[in-house]
């Protein structure tokens, strides 16, 4: 039986965090270890963490959450933390203001994996858009592949972040790259697919939505300065002349749909 492990990265994130713990509180799926990595919050972010580790504890629900709070060198840094106290068979990351679609989540995703079959190096998914309330706003406009490579995100990151189950053997050979502060995320999962290619593992699409994801995040605010990260990472990945022509043509076709 599968075992996940869900990442919870936060700071000063109490105006969200609750609809996060809520959604993997109501998993039916008995088999998540939640890891909650706070970087020192002075809200009241860390009592909300502690108060759901305690609910969860008494739920009896086989939900096991280990809160910790320390100061840390930024979001990437949280995630690295938590990946290597991860203990679980595949590793996500689901931070304040994210959910679940629904509480059959993890379920269906465990379903999408035969018994006794190796587990794939990724499993992955489709993202739905929420506001800051968690009201739905849209579906990504990037969908998921059925046939998923490390040379799909030459298109974009046509996963999500969020969306992406990573075998979490290959994710601790992975660790995030600090050097990069708002698309690091992209290059962790670019170089895990590059893993699973090496080691001949599969990629599996589960056919659903599997994450909800807040519209307003890091990656959002600093839109400019994320978008030339990723250029830097497609580059180094892609190469310089195809990841500019590229993004030439995600210019035209932007202009002939006008």
């Amino acid at each position: 039986m599968i075992h996940f492990t869900i990442i919870t990265c936060t700071f000063n994130a109490e105006k969200l965090l609750q609809r996060t713990l809520d959604s993997v509180r109501q998993q039916t799926y008995d088999r998540i270890e939640h890891l909650i990595l706070d970087g020192s919050s002075t809200d009241g972010t860390l009592s909300l963490a502690q108060t759901y580790q305690k609910q969860s504890a008494d739920d009896d629900a086989g939900h096991e959450v280990v809160v910790v709070s320390e100061p840390d060198k930024g979001l990437y840094d949280a995630m690295n933390k938590g990946l290597a106290r991860a203990t679980g068979d595949y590793v996500v990351y689901l931070n304040a203001g994210d959910s679940f679609p629904d509480e059959q989540t993890l379920n269906d995703i465990a379903a999408s994996v035969g018994e006794g079959e190796e587990l794939p190096a990724v499993l992955y998914g489709e993202t739905d858009l929420v506001d800051e309330m968690g009201n739905f706003l849209r579906h990504r406009r990037l969908q998921a592949p059925d046939n998923l490579t490390w040379k799909s995100f030459r298109q974009g990151m046509l996963v999500c972040h969020q969306a992406f189950y990573a075998r979490t053997d290959l994710a601790k050979n992975t660790p995030y790259n600090l050097r990069y502060l708002y698309s690091a995320d992209v290059d962790w999962c670019i170089r895990i697919m590059k893993q699973a290619q090496k080691q001949n593992l599969t990629l599996r699409n589960v056919q659903r939505v599997v994450a909800n994801y807040l519209a307003e995040g890091m990656t959002t605010k600093n839109h400019r300065a994320s978008l030339w990260e990723r250029f830097r990472i497609q580059a180094k990945h892609y190469g310089l002349f195809t990841t500019v022509g590229l993004h030439l043509w995600f210019v035209v076709r932007a202009v002939l749909k006008r």
